[in-house]
């Protein structure tokens, strides 16, 4: 026999390794305010506003109540540690700032999603048609002549009048 023949292989898979399987330093961040617990399945959380500089804004919640939305309770997450409201009729919700945390049903969320996408599409439509009709029949515009991109840039760049050196 042979050294080779007389190794015994070692089976164990990687991740059973110690060094493997413990986790890694993350370095230090400034923290978040708006961390919150993962959503539980068929749900989507977002944070809506309640008050604006101390100020109820009761017509907000009233409107994202009637979109489907429900104030996520901290009770409900006893694991997660979350600053809460203290007082009044929002006692016990996730909340922080005039910011409180809510859930809604994911078909909800994209049904909302999908509207406000269709939306946008109608109103470029009417934009483009609006272009359209101040077409010349001498210089007509071209479906292909309009442009819908933008660029940014930063900084001044040198006008004719200035010299470079």
């Amino acid at each position: 026999m042979t050294e080779e023949n007389n190794q015994v292989t070692d089976r164990n898979s990687r991740s059973a390794e110690t060094r493997d399987s413990q986790t890694r330093r993350r370095p230090w961040q400034p923290p978040s305010m708006l961390d919150a617990p993962d959503a539980p399945p068929g749900y989507k959380f977002r944070w809506i506003r309640e008050a604006t500089r101390g100020h109820d804004d009761k017509s907000n919640m009233s409107k994202r109540i009637r979109e489907g939305y429900e104030p996520v309770r901290a009770e409900d997450y006893p694991d997660f540690e979350a600053p809460t409201i203290e007082d009044g009729s929002r006692a016990g919700v996730i909340g922080v700032g005039g910011l409180i945390l809510a859930k809604v049903p994911v078909e909800t969320a994209d049904e909302r999603n999908s509207y406000f996408q269709q939306q946008t599409r109608d109103q470029l439509e009417g934009v483009d048609h609006n272009y359209m009709r101040e077409s010349d029949p001498k210089m007509p515009i071209k479906d292909s002549d309009i442009q819908r991109s933008s660029k940014v840039e930063f900084g001044s760049r040198p006008t004719n009048n200035e010299s470079s050196d």
